[in-house]
């Protein structure tokens, strides 16, 4: 089971940003798709946006399109989530998993991913 380690979630008015990381514990991510996802009280865990690995095709569901990006460093071993324009409702706990496709592709399907880290709370708030 691989390990991931999420980050940089905190407070933040609406209208603001942050980026959040997800960093590869005790091996390489170099050969894994990387997904972020979000789990707001009382909802389903949602896949937002997938990344490649070797970063050249991504995913993005629609609601967040033109104000989230996924990048990935892969010499940092890290995978990013740069959020703009944050809403109330994009309020919720975020966290990223790894998964293993055919090919430089990454799946819009959540369960394919290995979902193991324990997310960063992001609340949006005035």
């Amino acid at each position: 089971q691989v390990q991931l380690v999420e980050s940089g979630g905190g407070l933040v008015q609406p209208g603001g940003s942050l980026r959040l990381s997800c960093a590869a514990s005790g091996f390489s991510l170099d050969n894994y798709a990387i997904g972020w996802f979000r789990q707001a009280p009382g909802a389903e865990r949602e896949l937002l946006l997938c990344i490649s690995s070797s970063g050249r095709n991504i995913y993005s569901v629609d609601s967040v399109k033109g104000r989230f990006t996924i990048s990935r460093d892969n010499a940092k071993n890290t995978v990013y989530l740069e959020m703009n324009s944050l809403k109330p409702e994009d309020t919720a706990v975020y966290g990223c998993g790894a998964a293993q496709p055919f090919g430089d592709v990454c799946s819009s399907y959540g369960p394919s991913y290995d979902y193991s880290g324990r997310g960063t709370q992001v609340t949006v708030s005035s």
